[in-house]
């Protein structure tokens, strides 16, 4: 928990309600928030002979500095009595929360903005930020101040033991109950392993691996419900398509938690498709925690 969460804010109505989840995110861990404006080109991208921006060479640091001063009253309004410090940070918006994260204990940010922050869930930026950046990134996203459980979305893979213990986490910090859903089907895992083994291959006894992925689940929360002998937990197995029950069941919770990669990625993916839908189509915030290199 140690380091701030940071924001990222360019003015657009999309990142002052990421301002008011921010807030109140830090009050919940009980550190700082810390509110980033961008400003500039990506380093490496400035074009020839255009020197690097800055607000007061282009005469907008009032602009700059009274958005920043907004989103400083809403961060207040939302969670009275947090300590809050706020910059403007030359360099591109991805660059600048990428080096912001790495002494944070939370990134937030909008699902859509303005500037550098338009296209942070266009394509390769946001896999970009959820990939690379140094904390968890919670996206502010769907249906205004979601109600529910913890919705933590379970693949049994070394890299999302992560996720699952920050879901527990939020759980405790929430004080609501965490629904650990894993969902599979026939093609949740090969037939067979070996030269040869056809793409197409699946699994044809399904009670075994229900009874596998059933296990899986069981491992996945076992340890982090010792820990946390206070949160409600629901294990949930589900054979169905992934995306479409995951994105089902976020419009009951109030934060869905994703592991970066899941199992069965190709390897050198930094994120899977299953967080990328998420990010792009839940019903509430998601959050992508990294997982140990």
């Amino acid at each position: 928990m140690a380091g701030p969460v940071i924001v990222g804010v360019d003015g657009s109505a999309s990142s002052l309600d990421a301002v008011d989840v921010a807030a109140r995110e830090a009050r919940l861990r009980g550190v700082p928030l810390r509110i980033v404006h961008a400003f500039g080109h990506p380093s490496g991208h400035v074009p020839s002979g255009v020197p690097p921006w800055s607000p007061a060479d282009q005469g907008l640091e009032p602009m700059v500095r009274g958005g920043l001063a907004e989103a400083e009253q809403r961060a207040h309004a939302a969670a009275p009595g947090i300590e809050i410090a706020r910059s403007v940070v030359a360099g591109g918006a991805l660059e600048v929360l990428e080096i912001e994260s790495r002494s944070a204990a939370l990134a937030v940010v909008g699902s859509r903005g303005l500037s550098g922050f338009s296209e942070l869930l266009l394509g390769s930026t946001a896999v970009h930020l959820a990939a690379h950046g140094s904390c968890p990134l919670m996206v502010v996203r769907g249906r205004p101040e979601p109600a529910g459980p913890v919705l933590l979305a379970v693949d049994g893979s070394p890299a999302g033991e992560a996720a699952v213990e920050f879901a527990f986490a939020e759980a405790t910090l929430r004080g609501a109950p965490l629904v650990a859903l894993h969902v599979w089907n026939t093609w949740s895992e090969r037939a067979y392993e070996g030269p040869g083994d056809p793409l197409n291959a699946v699994v044809a006894n399904a009670d075994r691996l229900r009874e596998a992925e059933q296990h899986l689940l069981d491992q996945a929360v076992a340890s982090c419900q010792a820990a946390y002998p206070q949160v409600a937990v629901e294990r949930r197995l589900v054979r169905s398509r992934i995306r479409s029950t995951l994105l089902d069941a976020s419009q009951e919770a109030q934060l869905v938690v994703v592991g970066a990669r899941g199992r069965g990625g190709f390897t050198g993916l930094l994120l899977g498709s299953v967080s990328q839908a998420l990010l792009h189509h839940a019903h509430c915030p998601v959050t992508v925690v990294r997982g140990k290199e």
